[in-house]
């Protein structure tokens, strides 16, 4: 047995929470096993993702440890999550009765009943700030743990409730994002999407995360490319620029005698650039 301690990347919780646990006295754990940990919460189930290497550190904000790593599941374990499962939507129900009898103006979204029974955590939507001290006193008498009330956004609903996105595939906030970063509709033009909402948002309402990832790249490419309405000089002549193609890093050039073309950046000659109140300059 490996008496060494190691440390692994663990995903754990409702809300995939990512941190570093540390694994004593195990043989070494092979990715997506699933283990139970101790985090500052209680006792957890896990979903171990990959050694925690001073390059996957690297990637994460957060680099304290977590907690550890007590074992990998077994068939017990198994059927207590069942049993946590039955749970939650007893939970669930009961917490919505009592929301109504207070009448709280809040939307109940889901319940996460930790493995080790140590608290159960309701996720709610609301507009305003609500006092839910006496919800709390109820729902603690009524199941005999410590409760906790956590407030999320439309894209934490998503994240709790979601499961596949237009593009067929789990959605993101389900699965590798651990934040979700701005996006604006510059992104979506940038990109030259479709700018029709519809399409463009995901189950959340908002627009799709996805627009980010390659908004990066689109910006370096465009930035290597003679803007629209400049004049360049290529091989074929002069011409004026129309239209990029950002990806193929081309541009769509009109001649002096209404020939259109593709032209790749590579082959520009010279660019002459316009600005307004001045004459054209070369460079």
């Amino acid at each position: 047995m490996n008496t060494e301690v190691s440390g692994y990347i663990v995903r754990y919780g409702s809300t995939r929470l990512i941190g570093e646990f540390t694994s004593k006295g195990l043989a070494e754990l092979p990715r997506n096993a699933a283990v139970i940990i101790k985090s500052d919460r209680g006792h957890e189930w896990g979903e171990v993702l990959s050694p925690a290497t001073e390059r996957v550190k690297s990637f994460m904000k957060d680099t304290t440890a977590a907690g550890r790593i007590i074992r990998l599941v077994n068939d017990e374990d198994y059927r207590q999550r069942d049993q946590n499962r039955h749970e939650e939507r007893n939970e669930f129900l009961g917490c919505q009765e009592l929301v109504n009898e207070h009448k709280l103006q809040m939307q109940l979204v889901d319940v996460e009943h930790l493995f080790g029974g140590e608290r159960v955590i309701f996720y709610y939507l609301a507009e305003k700030r609500v006092d839910f001290r006496e919800l709390v006193k109820a729902l603690a008498r009524k199941y005999r743990s410590r409760i906790e009330m956590r407030q999320i956004g439309v894209r934490d609903e998503a994240k709790l409730l979601a499961d596949y996105g237009d593009c067929g595939k789990t959605v993101c906030c389900g699965t590798h994002l651990t934040e979700m970063p701005p996006v604006s509709m510059k992104m979506a033009k940038l990109q030259k999407t479709s700018l029709d909402p519809n399409k463009l948002s995901g189950r959340c309402g908002r627009l799709k995360c996805c627009l980010r990832y390659e908004y990066d790249t689109y910006k370096s490419y465009k930035k290597e490319l003679p803007p629209v309405g400049s004049t360049i000089i290529t091989s074929q002549g002069e011409g004026k620029v129309t239209n990029q193609e950002i990806l193929s890093e081309c541009v769509q050039v009109i001649y002096s005698d209404m020939k259109k073309t593709i032209v790749h950046k590579k082959d520009i000659l010279e660019v002459i650039k316009k600005k307004r109140g001045e004459n054209p300059a070369r460079q």
